[in-house]
């Protein structure tokens, strides 16, 4: 399982995450998503621990808690919602490609 860490300065980088989750628990993985056009960070990451346990106390010493000058938002990861297939060019309904008179 992993940790959402939301609300977080976009100058963080994984080092000061691993640093902070450290004092919880062995830290297996971080991840800081980045925007596709900007390339910028996109404001929350994830943190894989260890174990349970080591995900709980990082949970309840940090939820809430200032860092970095931002109020941080942690808790357990939920699992990413499929986002379908195909999507569409905004025609709807039985769009030909023809015109319509």
């Amino acid at each position: 399982m992993s940790l959402y860490v939301g609300n977080l300065s976009y100058d963080v980088t994984e080092a000061d995450l691993t640093e902070v989750f450290t004092e919880y628990g062995k830290v297996k993985r971080v991840q800081l998503p980045t925007d596709r056009e900007t390339g910028r960070l996109r404001g929350f990451g994830f943190v894989e621990m260890e174990d349970e346990a080591n995900e709980e106390a990082a949970i309840s010493a940090l939820d809430g808690a200032e860092w970095m000058g931002r109020s941080l938002k942690v808790n357990k990861a939920k699992p990413r919602e499929s986002r379908g297939g195909g999507g569409g060019g905004g025609y709807g309904g039985n769009f030909s490609g023809g015109r319509r008179y």
